[in-house]
């Protein structure tokens, strides 16, 4: 059966995100699919807003940025959740007044600021600069930022909180409202780029580009961080923590959240449990021990691992305490589904060789002796031959290390985790798997507070050139999305919050992400507007390749078809 017959199946339902929590139709591929390879590129830390809230229409089709966000929704309230900011304050050493002027004054949380921004979403490319050396050393911790003409360049912003219980007061309810307030960065959550200045639009819009069809109501899987989000892009589930302590001691890991399902303060938020509040790696428990504060009802509760937590298994970061390690965990995975079905994949990730001690292996710079040690001179001192992990390459974004299946001396290991570099030599020679999932490192990867977006972008914009260049481009399907928001503001409710539309559950989705599918067999550029999360990737190998759900959210939600239906066939 033709792929178009069964892809228009689903036409009507995905049509403008009118979507309801029903099983949807399944696509099966059939000998007429043009797509031999999927390429899944997994960015970092962006809302839709943040980087592609400018990109207005394509071809007639109009997407849902910045233009349509109604006031409700860009007015960022106080902790009382009723009276509007007058200005934004800022921490980032490039937007604090000084050095910017002081054009406008505000009282909130006990405290007088003065600012030159006022209660709105702003350009951040008008007061960093691509170019601007703001960005850190690999090795340097700059909280709020680097100061103009003392960093590298590269227009680095500083980070911004991103974690489980604070994204969902920050989300209000769909109300969009809270952003600035639950965050550590405050105002910086406000901000967006120039999308048309970025380098991915200018590389979709240059002349014999491939075609291209743009997601504008796809959110993150799961509330909070790039963790529990790697985890929902394998595996559609919050891995549970076994045997974790409850007793209120150093290793107990829940954390504690107050009234308003917040675990700590911040500049404009004073949290009414005070130092009692925890901001931990797991759920706050259930039952909590005597000495802590009762765990609110409606809170998400439990052993679950939510924010950021090291592997048992290395690499993880050097010195990391066994209590503070999750242990191995199995869960069903996509990595497992496909091996099972004879899919040939692989999760290829930047600075793995180095970081896992694959000596010689692709993507190694650590010479070849024991003796001399680590040699490559952005490696992490802390750690020890054969494990050279660069500074920035991230243990948590390294989803399946998680996984009992692949540990240390296994077979899938050793077949399954591999470097970016040998994906870009497998792209350039024609070699590619079915399925490749790629993970750039720190420096590449557009995440804020120690990269750049202009060279993470461009670095997502050689991996395209590099698949569509190869001899496999021309039935190649790219899937580029980002974990997740980074702590940033979108004007989109997400499925669950006065929002009908779309699968959701208690862990998410959360905020709306950039995501777009990319491919030369694609005929036609459009934006697709229904509704798809993280666990949508996962939803459509599995209709793929016929396998079963690894959890409960890609079991119910759509899949991509509705975005691959409008590039093959405009719809139709």
């Amino acid at each position: 059966m033709k792929l178009q017959n069964l892809l228009l199946g689903c036409a009507a339902a995905c049509a403008l995100g009118t979507v309801s929590n029903a099983a949807p139709q399944h696509p099966i591929f059939g000998p007429n699919d043009p797509f031999r390879h999927i390429v899944i590129i997994y960015e970092e830390n962006h809302s839709f807003d943040n980087l592609y809230g400018l990109w207005d229409n394509v071809n007639g089709d109009q997407v849902d940025g910045l233009k349509y966000a109604k006031p409700a929704k860009t007015v960022q309230v106080q902790q009382d959740n009723t009276t509007p900011y007058q200005c934004l304050l800022q921490d980032d050493v490039n937007l604090t007044s000084p050095p910017l002027p002081s054009t406008c004054t505000d009282s909130a949380n006990g405290m007088t600021f003065n600012s030159d921004f006022v209660n709105a979403p702003f350009e951040i490319d008008n007061y960093i600069a691509p170019t601007d050396t703001t960005c850190p050393l690999p090795s340097q911790f700059a909280p709020n930022g680097v100061p103009e003409g003392q960093g590298q360049p590269g227009g680095c912003t500083r980070d911004l909180v991103h974690r489980y219980y604070q994204e969902q007061y920050q989300l209000n309810g769909g109300k969009q409202n809270r952003y600035v307030t639950g965050s550590d960065a405050v105002g910086l959550s406000m901000g967006y780029y120039n999308t048309k200045q970025l380098p991915i639009y200018a590389y979709l819009h240059t002349a014999g580009a491939p075609h291209y069809v743009i997601a504008d109501r796809f959110f993150q899987g799961a509330f909070g961080g790039s963790f529990l989000n790697h985890q929902f892009l394998v595996a559609a589930a919050a891995p549970v923590f076994s045997g974790a302590p409850n007793d209120a001691g150093a290793q107990d890991l829940h954390s504690v959240v107050d009234q308003n399902g917040m675990p700590t303060s911040y500049p404009l938020y004073s949290s009414p449990l005070g130092g009692q509040a925890k901001d931990a790696q797991l759920t706050a428990s259930c039952n909590p021990p005597a000495g802590r504060p009762a765990t609110p009802a409606g809170v998400t509760c439990g052993d679950y691992a939510v924010n950021t937590i090291q592997p048992w298994f290395l690499p993880y970061a050097p010195g990391t305490a066994d209590y503070k390690r999750l242990p191995p965990i199995t869960n069903p995975n996509i990595g497992d589904r496909l091996s099972e079905a004879g899919v040939k994949w692989a999760w290829y990730s930047g600075g793995w060789s180095n970081a896992a001690g694959e000596v010689g292996a692709p993507g190694w710079t650590n010479g070849g002796s024991k003796k001399k040690g680590c040699t490559d001179p952005n490696h992490n001192p802390a750690s020890s031959w054969p494990y050279c992990p660069d500074y920035l390459f991230q243990y948590h974004h390294q989803a399946l290390n998680y996984f009992a299946n692949y540990a240390p001396g296994t077979k899938a290991r050793k077949e399954h985790l591999r470097d970016e570099a040998e994906f870009i030599q497998r792209a350039n020679k024609g070699e590619l798997p079915t399925v490749s999932f790629v993970k750039p490192i720190g420096e590449e990867n557009e995440h804020p507070g120690y990269t750049g977006e202009n060279g993470g972008d461009s670095h997502l914009v050689d991996l395209l050139n590099a698949i569509s260049n190869g001899p496999e481009g021309k039935d190649t399907l790219v899937i580029v999305t980002y974990d997740e928001f980074g702590g940033q503001w979108d004007h989109v409710s997400p499925p669950g919050m006065h929002d009908p539309h779309g699968v959701h559950d208690k862990w998410g989705p959360g905020t709306r992400i950039p995501a777009i599918l990319i491919s030369p067999a694609f005929k036609y550029s459009r934006v697709d507007h229904s509704s798809h999360d993280t666990t949508s990737i996962i939803a459509t190998l599995e209709h793929r390749f016929d396998l079963a759900p690894v959890g409960g959210r890609d079991r119910r939600v759509l899949d991509l078809t509705s975005a691959i239906n409008l590039g093959l066939y405009n719809g139709r």
